[in-house]
């Protein structure tokens, strides 16, 4: 059954705010493989123009994707997760993360459209600072499979 189309353009609450820590930073780029010295040393950071460590580019995904769970969990949306898979992810940054932000993410329905018998929705997390600063625009594009597809 096709996701219904009123439901675009609504948003749901901001996120209780996460705390990033240089700990986290660390971890993250260590997971990825990434040793740029400023995700891990504040001297580094600093001579780029950074008060802290900064986060690797896509280190807010975490962030925003437990955010996009309010609207994937909505009952009233319908979406039934075991058929989706995630098929795009797009980053706007307005500054890095930094250690130290306390982040909070509002997530708002973009759009949803039928592509051969296939879902697809568009989900926006726009991240805010505790000063309501926009600090980054992520894009998660999720594709349900079409009941016929087994």
């Amino acid at each position: 059954m096709a996701l219904d189309q009123s439901f675009v353009g609504r948003s749901y609450p901001p996120t209780r705010p996460y705390e990033v820590g240089r700990e986290k930073i660390r971890e993250f780029a260590e997971a990825i493989g990434d040793p740029h010295p400023a995700y891990t040393d504040p001297a580094a950071a600093e001579k780029l123009g950074h008060p802290d460590v900064i986060a690797p580019p896509t280190f807010v995904f975490s962030i925003t994707y437990r955010a996009a769970g309010v609207v994937i969990e909505d009952p009233q949306l319908g979406l039934d997760f075991s058929r989706v898979v995630h098929g795009a992810q797009q980053f706007a940054y307005v500054r890095p993360v930094r250690a130290g932000d306390r982040l909070a993410v509002t997530s708002t329905i973009e759009s949803i459209n039928s592509l051969a018998g296939h879902d697809v929705l568009e989900i926006r997390g726009d991240v805010h600072d505790e000063t309501g600063e926009l600090v980054v625009t992520a894009r998660t594009k999720l594709v349900a499979r079409g009941a016929d597809e087994e």
